[in-house]
């Protein structure tokens, strides 16, 4: 533990880390613009360790798993959310010489409720100290399990903090951690950043059918951006945005089939935001001679297609608060939501590999500072702030 303690803050020092969290105590991240967040989080363990090389699978000898995975909706190999919030615990696991495993919801992108509890029950009965749930659909399964297991811990990313019986009114559970992520302005970055490039036809595809949170914020965040970086430019921006076929976050003909269709009648580049969905907007802009921006992690490594990524730190805040539980500090984080967003550091753009050429990584980090400084501001309230009467140099066609 004090090995993985003193390279943590070793790289802190490196990717010049900020403090944060007034519902946490202090938390710190590699800076995620820095380079990709598999490769931040990689540093942050060991310059020779890489999440990638880590097996999925281990054999525990005696057929119990200290930390535990509980998968969102879509494949754990989603090239975003899943597999980014598993390269944490994998990094985390094998710094520290701790089992490991994960386990995916009966059901698959059709999980109920009571799939994912029986998940978080095998996990519990099968040795698990910790169990990870990722993605905000945990939360009716997260509450029972909790309940039920109040000797485990349970860290929710994505998450908001759970009640006893589920109740407001009541106390938060003490042995469940949530974070959550300011998405709006990653997603401002990355439209920002595309209007600067020379986009003017863009595109939104996001997954959950609108009721997902952090797509929501991640889809009005990219609009406020296209809107002023349109508004510096004195251009209007013409923008596609749609939920339409990815409420199961999974690639399909369906959808690509409707991106083709944008990408054949003028839109230049597509945020797609949504785990695998990413595989069916790779697959219409490579036929169609399009671009794409990634979600939650650099996706450029997946596809030619990517131009950026609207990143947040699912890494990084798997192995904050793993840490928290290891290092005897989960009373900074038990029954809290921790946000984390540019103020630190937990959110932006790639800066490796940039492909921006009318954008550079200086005009970036110019505007990241405006955003983390507060001189940006970005809304976050997406059910009333996403509609054409708000966005002066945006035509948004809202699908």
């Amino acid at each position: 533990m004090k090995k993985f303690i003193a390279i943590f803050l070793s790289a802190l020092l490196l990717f010049s880390l900020a403090a944060c969290g007034e519902d946490s105590g202090t938390t710190t991240f590699p800076n995620v613009t820095e380079g990709t967040t598999e490769e931040n989080t990689t540093n942050a363990q060991n310059e020779n360790l890489n999440a990638e090389d880590i097996p999925d699978n281990m054999t525990s000898p005696d057929g119990k798993y200290e930390i535990a995975f509980v998968t969102d909706v879509g494949s754990l190999k989603d090239e975003s959310f899943n597999e980014g919030t598993w390269n944490g615990i994998k990094l985390f696991a094998a710094e520290n010489k701790l089992t490991y495993k994960y386990y995916q919801p009966a059901g698959k992108n059709q999980a109920t409720d009571e799939d994912r509890y029986e998940a978080m029950k095998t996990a519990a009965t099968s040795g698990a100290k910790v169990v990870v749930c990722a993605g905000f659909l945990q939360k009716e399964a997260l509450l029972k399990a909790a309940e039920e297991f109040k000797d485990v811990k349970f860290i929710f990313i994505d998450g908001t903090v759970i009640y006893e019986d589920g109740d407001e009114n009541t106390s938060p559970l003490e042995n469940v951690a949530a974070v959550d992520f300011h998405e709006e302005e990653s997603g401002y970055l990355a439209g920002y950043a595309a209007v600067m490039n020379g986009y003017t036809k863009l595109g939104f595809t996001g997954g959950g059918g609108g009721t997902n949170p952090p797509c929501s914020r991640f889809g009005y965040g990219y609009v406020q951006g296209i809107n002023d970086a349109a508004k510096e430019k004195n251009i209007t921006a013409d923008v596609n945005f749609s939920w339409e076929y990815g409420a199961s976050f999974s690639q399909s003909a369906e959808l690509q089939t409707m991106l083709s269709g944008w990408y054949a009648n003028g839109t230049e580049v597509i945020f797609c935001c949504g785990g695998a969905m990413c595989l069916s907007a790779f697959a219409a802009a490579s036929a169609n001679d399009g671009a794409v921006i990634g979600v939650d992690v650099d996706q450029s490594k997946k596809s030619d297609t990517v131009v950026t990524s609207a990143l947040k730190g699912i890494s990084q805040s798997a192995i904050f608060i793993l840490d928290k539980v290891y290092s005897d500090e989960w009373d900074e984080v038990s029954g809290k939501l921790t946000t984390l967003g540019a103020e630190e550091d937990a959110v932006g753009l790639p800066t490796e590999n940039w492909k921006l050429e009318n954008f550079s990584v200086s005009d970036y980090k110019k505007l990241y500072e405006k955003l983390k400084e507060g001189e940006i501001e970005v809304d976050r309230d997406y059910e009333t702030g996403l509609n054409d009467e708000n966005f002066e140099n945006v035509k948004l066609n809202i699908i």
